[in-house]
């Protein structure tokens, strides 16, 4: 057991502690923000979409996600299933990723791309997602009016 204090190194930090220069910068999101961003399946199929395409419209979104929850083909999704998802994405879901600055959306045209923080949350999802939500991955990376 060594009791010896810690020594200042030559960059002058702790011993095991990282100068304050070698500090991730701000803009990394924390672990806390990125699970807490891929804390809901529709956030996290959102995210997967990301990984197909960088950008989609709101309603094709949501009538991709309408069509997984409901399990059947994007073609067979009805309206209000389709308005369901919009309403909770365009209020909640989306909002949410936008303050993360996950995605980007442009009212006027009502688009949604990748951000400036999605490539770390989409390598999260790359690493989690194989075994944790293979299928909903695969879904959202497909096309499913097959």
């Amino acid at each position: 057991m060594d009791d010896d204090p810690p020594v200042d190194d030559e960059r002058g930090s702790r011993s095991g502690e990282l100068p304050a220069g070698d500090l991730p910068p701000r803009e990394i999101l924390d672990l806390d923000h990125v699970y807490e961003a891929l804390g809901h399946p529709r956030r996290r199929y959102l995210c997967y979409t990301l990984l197909e395409d960088a950008q989609w419209s709101l309603t094709d979104l949501a009538t991709k996600i309408a069509a997984w929850e409901a399990d059947v083909p994007e073609h067979a999704v009805g309206p209000d299933q389709r308005e369901r998802v919009y309403v909770s994405l365009y209020h909640a879901h989306v909002p949410k990723l936008v303050d993360e600055g996950i995605v980007t959306f442009d009212e006027e045209t009502e688009t949604i791309t990748a951000a400036e923080n999605a490539e770390q949350v989409l390598a999260a999802l790359s690493g989690m997602g194989a075994s944790l939500d293979g299928d909903q991955e695969t879904h959202a990376r497909g096309d499913m009016n097959e």
